[in-house]
């Protein structure tokens, strides 16, 4: 994957979203057409996939109209038929009614004990390595004056981020048997609006609870300043919303599978996904991740097994790519310094060779 970087300092949604979709208009045709053609492989029926993504842009649009607003005018932009954005931006309320994959998708670790010192955390952005031949790292400016920090794939509004009143997100999916065809609004669109609205974790859970989702996501969150909760894990589904909180020791774990222990009795991974494995993995590794080095904390999560650790996806060739994984991104969320520490590969990479700030 190769990441791509863009500033702006446009806070209206409208001016922002045409300004993106026509300097980024190549990477988010193409990544739209990958989407577009990845649907039917997974059985799902081309007609069905354009009303899901029409009904959840319009769930947003009740929701947030701006993050709409913005939606609609980066495919203009683009010159992209509005359907095909918004199928884009609802991938993940469409993948939740095609059969839940072999795998799942990230682990995050999140470290924030109470005290002075800002978290420190890290996440593998863990995709189908077809979907994602860009990535976007984007800056901005909210009406309400906040810097926001994000990554994610071109065309959609978020998926890792920080704002400058020190909040931070990490994001992973996560399946559930209320998963439907409600066309809730685009999990990825939350996070784009905690990371623009929230300055705190308490903030964020309630901007979270706002919203009606009809695919499963967590959202983790956590702020620089101590609080209670400083960090906590926002497993939505559209059976509920609930918050798994820090352990006592300042840990916050997370793979593919709910936490919270009324959402799990509808957990839907598929056994063969390997996300207790790779929870049971960031478990035993959290010992050597407490360091404000985010590349040495990096060469902890992987241990002796390097880039070979269960949390290092590498894509088989030999498999059709509905099944292939790649970890595409490692990066770190720094809330005291509004930056994002990352680099376009797995912790072995960033130990190996070193990360890029943002």
């Amino acid at each position: 994957m190769k990441i791509h970087t863009f500033v702006t300092d446009t806070p209206d949604p409208r001016a922002r979203g045409r300004l993106i979709g026509e300097r980024w208009a190549r990477e988010i045709q193409q990544t739209t057409s990958l989407y577009l053609d990845f649907f039917p492989k997974l059985g799902l029926d081309p007609q069905r996939v354009r009303a899901l993504g029409e009904a959840s842009l319009a769930s947003l649009e009740a929701w947030c109209p701006g993050l709409a607003d913005e939606i609609y005018a980066i495919a203009d932009g683009a010159a992209l038929p509005r359907w095909q954005l918004a199928c884009l931006n609802a991938r993940t309320e469409i993948l939740a009614i095609a059969p839940p994959s072999a795998e799942g998708e990230c682990s995050t670790t999140v470290f924030a004990p109470s005290g002075p010192n800002a978290p420190r955390t890290l996440q593998t952005w863990d995709w189908h390595d077809s979907l994602a031949l860009n990535g976007l790292l984007l800056q901005l400016v909210t009406r309400g004056g906040l810097t926001v920090k994000l990554f994610t794939e071109f065309g959609m509004p978020a998926k890792i981020g920080v704002n400058s009143a020190g909040l931070g997100l990490h994001f992973n999916i996560l399946h559930h048997a209320s998963d439907d065809d409600s066309a809730g609004v685009p999990v990825h669109a939350i996070a784009r609006r905690v990371l623009e609205e929230a300055t705190t974790v308490q903030e964020a859970i309630e901007l979270a609870r706002s919203a009606r989702v009809s695919a499963s996501t967590v959202l983790t969150v956590f702020q620089r300043d101590d609080a209670t909760p400083r960090a906590a894990c926002i497993e939505m589904s559209p059976a509920a919303t609930a918050v798994v909180v820090a352990r006592p020791d300042g840990w916050l774990l997370h793979t593919n599978h709910f936490l919270d222990r009324a959402l799990s009795e509808g957990e839907c991974m598929p056994d063969s996904s390997t996300t207790r494995e790779r929870f049971a993995h960031l478990t035993d590794s959290v010992p050597g991740m407490t360091s404000a080095d985010v590349r040495a904390r990096a060469q902890a999560l992987c241990g002796a097994a390097g880039d070979q650790a269960v949390v290092c996806f590498h894509p088989d060739p030999a498999l059709p790519d509905t099944e292939r994984w790649e970890t595409l991104l490692t990066v770190g969320v720094d809330t005291e310094r509004c930056a994002l520490e990352y680099v376009a590969g797995n912790p072995g990479d960033m130990a190996k060779h070193g990360f890029s700030r943002f």
